[in-house]
């Protein structure tokens, strides 16, 4: 008999019906993108709760709003390229951030957090909690989410 046993103390197992998630709002504004993308990783996947198992989306939602005044460190706007392809011979797309922070930053941000979340079903299940807009307003204030400092 294990001393667990003796003490009757139980492992405790978390449960999808157990979960609870918060809604987070995150202002970019000069914030660091690789920065702000693993905080905001780490919340989408609920590594920060006590009841964290891996196995599970235990993550909560997080809105960005001012994606388009992230910071930048390095030389990044001038020779970071972001690659596409469109399944076709000869589909390959190249496009410069400096292009991205132009005509879409939202999805600068997504790109930064997507890379840092798993690479599974479970990981495309947690991207799906993000939602990223470039200017100051979102259409989310009914789930009055709770600021998060970065």
């Amino acid at each position: 008999m294990c001393l667990k046993e003796r003490l009757g103390m139980q492992t405790h197992v978390t449960k999808a019906s157990e979960i609870e998630r918060r809604h987070y709002v995150v202002d970019a504004d000069g914030v660091v993108l690789g920065r702000l993308a693993s905080k905001v990783a780490q919340v989408l996947r609920g590594k920060g709760k006590v009841n964290y198992v891996p196995n599970l989306d235990m993550g909560d939602f997080v809105i960005i709003v001012n994606a388009d005044k992230i910071k930048l460190t390095g030389n990044k706007l001038g020779q970071k390229t972001y690659f596409r392809h469109s399944g076709y011979p000869g589909g390959a797309r190249f496009d410069s951030m400096k292009r991205m922070m132009e005509e879409r930053p939202d999805q600068v941000v997504r790109r930064a957090v997507r890379g840092m979340l798993p690479k599974s079903k479970l990981g495309r299940k947690m991207l799906k909690k993000l939602r990223v807009y470039a200017g100051p307003d979102h259409p989310h204030q009914a789930q009055r989410p709770e600021p998060l400092s970065v």
